[in-house]
């Protein structure tokens, strides 16, 4: 009976693990390129008192065995890497990806980082970077003097635009997407960002709209991909998991004050 006690326990704090999760989805619900994440469980180690196959007889066996489970845990918290909505910003430094794919950018220790959040600035050297100061990388650059309306890019991550003295847009760079064997496998580090890690593989680079990679879209931003009528959803499951888990020990309990009672 006090396995048992344990055993609810361990479900309560599942659930409070998935609560968890999905509190920082709704958190997040609003920010460009978050990917939600769900919880994993698997069940804990049984007990076996009998295994099956065990000689009954001289004739028959055990049919099933006689095993007690004690509970279930987190076994992962896996990201989903599906399209979120795109929304037109008219903003000339925003770019979304539509697909696969991620950008890259060179945070301040030197390192790679890499991320579906297409919210980019141009801060006063004409160079593309993140909302905090990440360079884009390639770095792409807009010569000084350019005319801000002018700024194309295409879906396939050419970037243009018209400078003074001249009729015809200029190409100042190409942008350029990455991809995973597997994503779910980086690391997240905050700010909209993910490392690659033993698990993702190593970054396959490619040209928006080749071999695998999604296009990118001009003064469009990919929103989150959280639904929140299905977080609510799954946040009511959680909860009453947590209520079904707390009555088994309160149930748990009361056996144990009926045994302890039998003697006055």
């Amino acid at each position: 009976m006090v396995s048992s006690l344990w055993t609810a326990a361990s479900g309560m704090i599942g659930q409070q693990a998935s609560i968890d999760t999905i509190s920082n989805n709704l958190a997040n619900v609003n920010t460009p390129g978050f990917k939600k994440m769900r919880a994993d469980f698997e069940d804990l180690i049984y007990q076996t008192t009998r295994v099956a196959g065990t000689p009954a007889t001289e004739d028959t066996v055990v049919p099933v065995p006689i095993q007690m489970g004690h509970g279930s845990k987190l076994a992962a918290t896996q990201r989903e890497f599906l399209q979120g909505a795109l929304q037109n910003t008219e903003n000339i430094s925003d770019i979304a990806i539509q697909g696969d794919g991620f950008f890259r950018v060179m945070t301040y220790d030197g390192s790679f980082a890499y991320t579906r959040d297409g919210a980019f600035k141009i801060d006063s050297n004409g160079q593309f970077v993140t909302s905090d100061g990440y360079k884009m990388m390639p770095e792409l650059t807009l010569p000084q003097g350019f005319l801000p309306e002018t700024l194309a890019i295409a879906q396939d991550g050419r970037v243009s635009v018209k400078v003074p003295g001249r009729d015809d847009p200029i190409q100042v760079g190409q942008l350029e997407l990455y991809r995973f064997a597997n994503p779910v496998g980086m690391t997240s580090v905050g700010d909209d960002l993910y490392k690659i890690s033993n698990a993702s593989g190593s970054p396959i680079a490619g040209r928006p709209g080749f071999d695998g990679m999604g296009k990118t879209v001009h003064k469009f931003l990919e929103m989150s991909n959280v639904s929140v009528v299905r977080e609510m959803v799954n946040m009511i499951v959680a909860q009453r998991a947590y209520e079904f888990n707390s009555k088994a020990i309160q149930t748990s309990d009361n056996m144990l004050a009926t045994a302890t009672g039998l003697k006055r």
